[in-house]
């Protein structure tokens, strides 16, 4: 199999450098800076095995690798608000010996939240979703370290509709023999709805700096209180912390200090969008659609959105008049 990497940013280019490692062909999908650094210089990928170069083939689109072929494996590790552009992108290329990558390809959904396997079931017929657990740091383009060990990360897979099939097992022991605990189970988007619960915090580091702090603890817990009532209204179900906490023990450990979140990594580059509508706006849009009230998602959403708009640097704002932004929200209704 050759796996295409579709956004190899801090997860993408982690997953793309240890699949090359393990001998593994892949081809990288960037833009803009990052794009021409890897073709240029390569990819300097650090583990916590050391920093390694490599250099990959490179593209910025599927026109520049002709048809596509039969055992590729399109990883979409893309942020959500740019899947729709890359799903239709590569859902239309075609694959050697007749057909379209939507129609033939598997596609696996590598990303936080849970809209893009639903944007990708409209248009690919073979759709798997990948909940990731793996901390990774892209600032500068070419340069990506993910430092989590014994295992760099932690992928679970499986088919987005529930269930899971030889296809999924294979990348799974790909991913395995690239340094990955990667677990294939029968429901996939039930850990990636509890990855979603953590995630919802990505607007508050973002916006008032990663730095732990009990109040932003407090702020976090209670969108993550809105998230499960938002669920629980809907009728979702999403792996327990015990399920998570014995999923991670001891298996993929950061290393100390503190570190920026990919909403915070999306405002340090300058990208001008951050994940927020399909992470805090997944819950609101569940809240409204179930009668569940969620001001402090809400508020995370507009806020951390009004940061990448402006151009605000990561951090600007204090945790005091984000609480109050919160609870003012929570008053009204």
């Amino acid at each position: 199999m050759r796996y295409i990497i579709i956004g190899a940013g801090a997860v993408g280019a982690t997953i793309g450098g240890r699949l090359a490692e393990s001998g593994r062909a892949v081809v990288l999908v960037a833009r803009g800076a990052h794009a021409e650094a890897l073709k240029k210089d390569g990819l300097r990928l650090t583990t916590a095995d050391g920093t390694r170069l490599h250099r990959l083939p490179v593209a910025t689109g599927p026109a520049e690798l002709g048809e596509l072929r039969p055992d590729d494996v399109l990883l979409l590790t893309v942020k959500t608000q740019d899947a729709i552009a890359a799903l239709d992108a590569w859902g239309d290329a075609e694959v050697a010996g007749g057909g379209t990558a939507a129609q033939r390809l598997p596609l696996l959904c590598a990303q936080n939240g849970v809209e893009s396997e639903r944007l990708a079931l409209r248009r690919f017929s073979r759709v798997y979703g990948v909940c990731v657990w793996l901390p990774a740091t892209f600032l500068e383009p070419g340069v990506v370290s993910a430092l989590c060990a014994p295992f760099t990360g932690i992928l679970h897979l499986g088919k987005a509709a529930d269930g899971s099939d030889a296809r999924i097992r294979a990348v799974a022991a790909d991913l395995a023999g690239a340094g990955f605990e990667a677990p294939v189970v029968e429901d996939v988007m039930r850990w990636k709805y509890a990855k979603l619960l953590g995630n919802l915090g990505n607007a508050i580091q973002a916006t008032t700096g990663p730095e732990p702090d009990p109040a932003k603890a407090a702020l976090l817990l209670r969108a993550i209180r809105e998230g499960k009532a938002a669920f629980d209204a809907a009728g979702i179900g999403y792996a327990t912390e015990a399920e998570q906490s014995a999923a991670r023990d001891g298996k993929a450990d950061p290393p100390a200090g503190v570190r920026g979140g990919s909403s915070w990594q999306s405002l340090a580059r300058g990208t001008g969008s951050v994940e927020a509508d399909y992470l805090n706006g997944e819950i609101s849009l569940l809240g409204r659609l179930h009668g569940v009230p969620t001001p402090v998602n809400d508020v995370l959403r507009h806020a951390a959105n009004i940061f990448a708009r402006e151009g605000l640097p990561p951090g600007a704002m204090s945790i005091a008049d984000l609480t109050s932004l919160a609870d003012e929200a929570a008053a009204r209704g």
